[in-house]
């Protein structure tokens, strides 16, 4: 897999900025083939710091339901990937740059 292909997006929430202020935790959107190992190297190469630790989970597909004028619409949202990098004490990654 590309290095490219495997960090997807910078997750930007109020709990995982909470998480990167207090212990140095990342959440990254990734591809759903990605391993540990892929998604460790690819975020010391685009970002240059060095990785302690990555943690992954599937997040599973949902259904989503609206009522409207033209009645009522049902559909899914897709399953993703998502990563937690904890960085190595004393580095950290500047996302708002």
């Amino acid at each position: 897999m590309k290095l490219s292909e495997v960090l997807v997006r910078p997750v930007i929430t109020e709990k995982v900025n909470l998480q990167m202020e207090r212990s140095g935790r990342y959440t990254f959107v990734v591809g759903k083939q990605a391993n540990k190992l892929e998604i460790k190297k690819a975020v010391e190469e685009f970002y240059g710091v060095k990785v302690a630790d990555v943690n992954t989970v599937v997040v599973p597909a949902k259904s989503k339901t609206r009522f409207t004028k033209a009645g009522l619409l049902s559909g899914r949202k897709p399953s993703y990937k998502k990563a937690i990098i904890t960085l190595a004490s004393g580095e950290s990654i500047d996302l708002f740059a």
